[in-house]
């Protein structure tokens, strides 16, 4: 398997979802990640997700979804021996990612410029809710937060119900994968740039993604607005009900209209003149939806989207998770991993990896999420502390 990031050290100093949805990233292209977490209670994800028995095993749903294949140790980074174990992990490393408040990691002195003494070729990356300095650099931020001040909310639904969240953590995984594109062009340039920190705000790397939306304001004037389901770049492009499931369709452009026309037998709206042209049919999407709903009607969603799939239409059933995991699509092409009797979670575990191939092959780890100190013997031991310096340290508090 191609492994490009093979030989390189990650300490993972972040919690819940960002953080951890970089380095998940970084862990199966790879990398070596290590995940630095609390004593006791670890990542706050590891009691999040829908199954109780699994938060009360510290072995949470949300932990597992982001962490298969990392190595986990405990550190007290508030305590001198924490701090002082910690800058030694951070001497062997080539990236370190955090996602704390801006300021927390120089209050504790563990801060990039301090840990680049003994490290000029760190790569640092610190994600947080708005960035490193700014008017809202202090303020807590989660994804909800940043989805309402972002504007995503504010185009996200219909006129009647907008304001409305997208309906998964979509800034802290935006903010994940801006955050492990930034650390992976860091790490091919260091040869020739060296050691980098990486300032990642949720805020703007969500807005960078709404380059549409966006540009519509900042070239058009033209203020974005929530349009539900329908593309207001084109028509018919939305979502129709059908005599059985709802159906995507994007004919976007005018041989795809055409195409649609001649699928549904009505040639005739070929020159409606209120269909005629792409602006016709923009100005006209009330009822040119009413008159596709009326023939679609006659025939369910799976098989108008194979129908109009192969006139070259762009079209797709509205699927539920449950459904789309089951497709040959998903199911074929190595999207997701199984592990068998996990320790802690004492069961076996399907989680998603990632979403690309590697010369035709999904990348892919061998290990399941750890249990909480799972490598504090394997790591801390292979920076020269003994068994009985262990057992010290962790009954002091510090692993």
């Amino acid at each position: 398997m191609y492994t490009p990031l093979k030989g390189f050290r990650v300490l993972d100093l972040t919690n819940v979802l960002a953080g951890p949805f970089c380095c998940h990233q970084l862990r199966h292209l790879g990398a070596e990640v290590i995940k630095v977490e609390v004593p006791g209670r670890g990542d706050l994800a590891r009691q999040l997700g829908a199954d109780t028995d699994l938060n009360d095993k510290n072995m949470g749903i949300s932990f597992l979804a982001q962490n298969a294949g990392k190595k986990s140790v405990t550190l007290n980074l508030k305590s001198p021996e924490g701090k002082s174990l910690f800058k030694r992990l951070a001497a062997s490393a080539d990236v370190v990612v955090e996602n704390f408040r801006p300021g927390v990691m120089q209050r504790l002195g563990l801060d990039y410029e301090t840990l680049k003494a003994d490290n000029p070729n760190l790569i640092y990356c610190a994600i947080s809710g708005f960035g490193q300095d700014g008017p809202l650099r202090d303020i807590p931020a989660y994804d909800q937060i940043v989805q309402g001040m972002s504007g995503v909310m504010s185009i996200t639904g219909d006129a009647d119900t907008a304001p409305y969240r997208v309906g998964y953590p979509i800034c802290d995984t935006i903010g994940g994968l801006t955050a492990a594109m930034a650390i992976s062009a860091a790490l091919a340039g260091r040869e020739r740039k060296g050691g980098v920190f990486i300032d990642v705000s949720m805020l703007e790397a969500t807005l960078a993604t709404m380059g549409w939306a966006v540009s519509n304001w900042l070239i058009g004037a033209v203020p974005p607005a929530p349009n539900g389901n329908e593309n207001m770049t084109s028509s018919p492009s939305a979502t129709f009900r059908t005599g059985d499931g709802l159906l995507n369709i994007a004919a976007n452009k005018q041989e795809q209209w055409e195409a649609l026309c001649g699928c549904l037998d009505k040639p005739e709206w070929l020159d409606h003149r209120h269909f005629r042209t792409r602006e016709d049919r923009k100005k006209n999407r009330a009822e040119l939806k009413q008159a596709l709903e009326a023939v679609l009607a006659e025939n369910s969603a799976d098989n108008w989207a194979e129908m109009f799939r192969a006139a070259g239409i762009p079209s797709g059933p509205v699927l539920g998770v449950d459904a789309v995991l089951e497709h040959p699509q998903i199911a074929d092409r190595g999207l997701i991993a199984d592990f068998e009797n996990v320790p802690g979670a004492d069961r076996d575990i399907r989680v998603v990896r990632t979403g690309m191939k590697l010369n035709g092959a999904a990348p892919r780890v061998e290990t399941p999420p750890p249990v909480l100190g799972a490598n504090n013997l394997e790591i801390y031991g292979a920076l020269g502390l003994s068994e009985s310096e262990l057992e010290t340290l962790q009954a002091e508090g510090v692993i």
